[in-house]
């Protein structure tokens, strides 16, 4: 059915039900309740309906526990005894030569920084865990842990434009905007996107990290807000009665359908169903940020101490719900990670403070979602845009450098094999040794466990095809897979 055939069936349909004395928006109201009704929206006239997947998916969903500002690797899951022993040794200039860094040269004596923390061995996988993380360390059978994972990168909004839209050029679709646009939502009350943030300020690069580049803005993420409204602008102003809303709904769904139907621009299409998502967000999105229905155990569970109140852990909980809402891509960011040494972020107050905020929430939301059988088909991402350098920075007090040729991520459920460590990195943590996964490779990987093909997955724009993985080669890291 073209868009002029769309828009007469949908103004035969208006007709009667003027007739009937029910208008557009009257029909949309009781969508929301549950009736069945001749408006109902298929593939064609709704962008987030559900799609088919390229072959069989092994996750439906996706959380990314997004860690702002690169943790180091070298104080939490990559323990290097030999790194401790020649604390203050320069390093061997072999490593460095050639290297770039934020802010070292490495034509200069650089000397190696040996982490101040203990390591102990966890679970019958035998995983590296420092004293920053005990209750992650009571999950690492639970997890998937890639050590040598490499991006091109080594400044902040580059490096998290890369690990987020597969480029570090702006106007690119962000990872949660290509599942959303190749898979569509199971959720027909919120977006297939949401983003939580939590920490001392938004990330560097801001909204482009969840944009939607050349693909229509239906597919963009949406910032859910910790206090207020979940949504500026979302609730129907004051003296504004129902009836009165629904025309307006009505009257401007009519117009961007006529003018739908005159230029057929995906761009209309996106404006009406975001009309139409904003009216059934009203009830739904306050429905959702109102957690005083978890029972005390949850809290608990994940460290919450005043369900009202903004922070990472409550963030962790509203993503739970939000998998349970059927919302494809859930993405929390928090700040601020990036621990050179200095009055505000170092190693040996700033980092612990950190970790604390986030170890116990993010083990209780991969136990939660496996005691409620979620985590079989949900994905959980826990990483940052890059790690830290062996070598420490001459500042007032410890600190570590950006560093992109090896870091740690780890991933849970949606078809991950739990237990396992992939890729060695070198005596002192600079490197891989073997197995090394370029972030393209965890692009691929994670639309491979969703059903779908990285180099299939693309569109057209300006004469070219893109694709999150780029043109460059990129491979499903089979290895890390069950």
């Amino acid at each position: 059915m073209n868009n002029q055939q769309r828009i007469l069936q949908h103004q035969t349909r208006r007709h009667l039900f003027q007739q009937c004395g029910i208008g557009l928006g009257a029909t949309a109201l009781s969508q929301l309740l549950g009736s069945s009704s001749a408006m109902a929206s298929d593939a064609s006239s709704n962008p987030l309906a559900p799609k088919p997947t390229h072959f069989p998916a092994r996750a439906k969903r996706v959380i990314f526990l997004f860690m702002a500002g690169g943790p180091s690797q070298l104080e939490m899951f990559d323990h290097k005894p030999m790194l401790t022993k020649l604390n203050g040794e320069p390093m061997p200039q072999s490593y460095i030569e050639g290297k770039r860094f934020a802010f070292m040269n490495s034509s200069h004596r650089i000397n190696l920084l040996g982490p101040k923390r203990s390591f102990a061995k966890y679970g019958e996988s035998g995983a590296w865990v420092s004293d920053l993380l005990p209750y992650t360390a009571k999950i690492v059978d639970e997890l998937t842990f890639i050590h040598t994972c490499k991006t091109d990168l080594f400044n902040h909004a580059p490096a998290k434009l890369f690990m987020n839209t597969g480029t570090g050029q702006f106007g690119r679709p962000s990872m949660g905007a290509w599942l959303t646009y190749g898979l569509g939502s199971e959720c027909d009350d919120l977006p297939g996107f949401v983003v939580l943030q939590s920490g001392p300020r938004g990330p560097r690069g801001g909204s482009v990290l969840w944009g939607s580049g050349m693909l229509p803005s239906t597919y963009q993420g949406v910032p859910l807000r910790n206090k207020g409204e979940p949504i500026l602008n979302l609730t129907t102003p004051t003296g504004l009665k129902n009836e009165e809303q629904l025309q307006v709904i009505e009257t401007v769904r009519a117009l961007n359908a006529k003018r739908l139907a005159e230029t057929g621009d995906d761009e209309i299409s996106a404006r009406i169903n975001a009309y139409e998502m904003a009216y059934r967000m009203q009830s739904s999105a306050p429905e959702l940020m109102d957690t005083s229905n978890e029972s005390a155990e949850t809290l608990e569970l994940y460290g919450i101490k005043d369900p009202k109140e903004a922070s990472f852990a409550r963030n962790c909980l509203l993503a739970r719900r939000l998998v349970e809402k059927g919302v494809r891509f859930i993405q929390l960011y928090h700040t601020n990670w990036d621990h050179h040494g200095g009055t505000t972020e170092n190693l040996e107050t700033h980092l612990p403070e950190i970790s604390k905020e986030i170890d116990q929430p993010c083990a209780a939301l991969v136990m939660d979602l496996k005691r409620r059988g979620l985590l079989e088909d949900t994905i959980v991402i826990w990483g940052g845009e890059f790690g830290r350098t062996p070598m420490g920075e001459v500042r007032e007090s410890t600190g570590r450098n950006h560093h992109i040729d090896a870091f740690t991520m780890w991933f849970a459920g949606g078809g991950f094999r739990p237990g396992v460590h992939y890729g060695e990195t070198d005596e002192f943590g600079f490197g891989p040794v073997d197995h090394s996964v370029h972030v393209r490779d965890i692009h691929a990987t994670i639309l491979h466990q969703l059903g779908l093909h990285h180099e299939r997955l693309s569109v057209r724009s300006q004469g070219l095809d893109f694709r999150l993985t780029g043109v460059m080669p990129a491979r499903v890291v089979k290895e890390v897979l069950s």
